[in-house]
């Protein structure tokens, strides 16, 4: 039988890469321990929600059509209710990405007139569109919403001062996002979101607080419905899905909130009881059940990212030591060589599409060229071992995903060696 060394060398992972990477593992035991304390944690919270709501087999069954009635949909809704301690819960193969997600949840609850306040700076590239600071065909400015935004301080920190200017007569809605998207910003912990939604319901306690939750779910003990949360958003193809869910997304909160964005996805006087899972249930079931221990996995990876990048002298977001908030590692190769080097990386070490070489395009709803590596079971999913960047200064990659620790050790490996490979590294 080949030793380990021989297996990752016939994966083409050279012995200086390797041991290099042996380095910075073996400094990493405390950090992963307490990874799998929180992981378990979760297990055990979400296996109390399943157990809670009785789950059968019988909830595993297929709904066609109209989706009249169907058990396993209403179950799984109250399963993500309980776990998120949220009073209802919309669980749909019809959200059909994070970014439909959102847009439900805002388009719902806000009408011509409203405003929309983001306190955490510019949101994600997708959402530009959606709220139509790009302009956009459908956007919410087009139905008459307006939005206003306050960035953060150049520690990365909340402006209190300006969020309280900020806020007037015709906010409605306080939007979130938990996760850095496309910047080098810390992640904000579920702390820090409950400070500040404590603070915005302070001077406005009618205010809507959305938080898009992607890429955070199961990384703390508690998710931002813990903390005043009125609605948290997020997809099924990333943590709470654990690679097994093809498609979906979620919605969970305050239950009059959540029946608007069930109006919003269907049609006005169908809301919620409609829309058949068409045998997706068990897997919907299957992938939250094992999302804490796939989370904890692609915690484990971000971490090694982190350490391995930060020890060669590249900057990192966040840093090889401080606490984690999200499965999202940035790191700042400096160059679009470096950017390309690594994600060419990331594809290599693929179950899917290894021999696939990634290159940069303009994909839709971005505003430059992006490079995405991504050989997937499911098509796009960022739970799965992904990395993507725009090309553009600083030419920061972000990295994140792997169903397992072990698959995601795999992925900075090889992103490594395609980078000393060209001479990009010294180790």
């Amino acid at each position: 039988m080949d030793s380990l060394d021989q297996i990752y060398t016939s994966l083409k992972i050279s012995p200086e890469v390797l041991a290099f990477g042996g380095q910075v593992e073996a400094k990493l035991s405390e950090r992963f321990a307490e990874i799998d304390r929180i992981a378990e944690y979760n297990q055990m919270k979400v296996i109390g929600a399943m157990q809670k709501n009785r789950l059968s087999d019988i909830h595993f069954a297929a709904s066609t059509g109209y989706g009249y009635n169907d058990l396993g949909r209403e179950t799984l809704e109250a399963v993500y209710a309980d776990t998120f301690h949220a009073e209802a819960a919309l669980v749909r193969p019809q959200l059909t990405c994070g970014t439909h997600a959102l847009t439900v949840a805002l388009a719902a609850n806000l009408r011509p007139g409203d405003e929309l306040l983001s306190p955490v700076g510019k949101p994600y590239d997708t959402l530009e569109g959606v709220i139509g600071i790009r302009p956009s065909r459908g956007s919410l400015a087009e139905y008459g919403v307006a939005y206003r935004q306050v960035d953060l301080l150049p520690d990365g920190t909340f402006d209190y001062e300006k969020i309280k200017e900020a806020i007037n007569e015709k906010t409605k809605m306080v939007t979130i996002q938990r996760s850095k998207g496309y910047q080098t910003r810390p992640t904000f912990s579920v702390k820090q979101i409950g400070e500040l939604i404590a603070f915005v319901k302070g001077i406005r306690p009618d205010l809507i607080v959305m938080v898009d939750n992607c890429y955070g779910e199961f990384v703390e003990t508690i998710e931002p419905t813990d903390v005043g949360a009125d609605l948290c958003v997020g997809s099924l193809i990333k943590n709470p899905g654990g690679g097994l869910a093809p498609i979906g997304g979620y919605i969970v909160g305050r239950k009059d909130l959540i029946e608007e964005c069930a109006y919003r996805l269907t049609a006005p006087g169908l809301g919620m009881e409609v829309g058949a899972t068409l045998g997706l249930n068990q897997s919907f079931f299957q992938g939250f059940f094992l999302a804490p221990t796939v989370t904890a996995g692609a915690l484990k990876g971000a971490v090694f990212a982190a350490n391995c990048y930060e020890t060669l002298g590249f900057g990192v977001v966040p840093n090889g030591s401080e606490s984690r908030h999200d499965i999202i590692q940035s790191v700042v190769l400096g160059s679009p060589e470096g950017v390309i080097a690594f994600c060419e990386g990331i594809q290599a070490a693929a179950p899917v599409d290894s021999f696939v070489t990634p290159e940069p395009w303009a994909m839709p709803g971005y505003h430059s060229d992006v490079i995405m590596a991504a050989g997937a079971f499911v098509q796009g999913s960022s739970i799965e071992l992904s990395a993507d960047a725009p090309i553009e200064p600083p030419y920061a990659v972000y990295f994140q995903g792997g169903l397992t620790w072990y698959h995601a050790k795999l992925g900075i490996l090889m992103s490594l060696q395609k980078l000393f490979e060209k001479n990009l590294i010294r180790l």
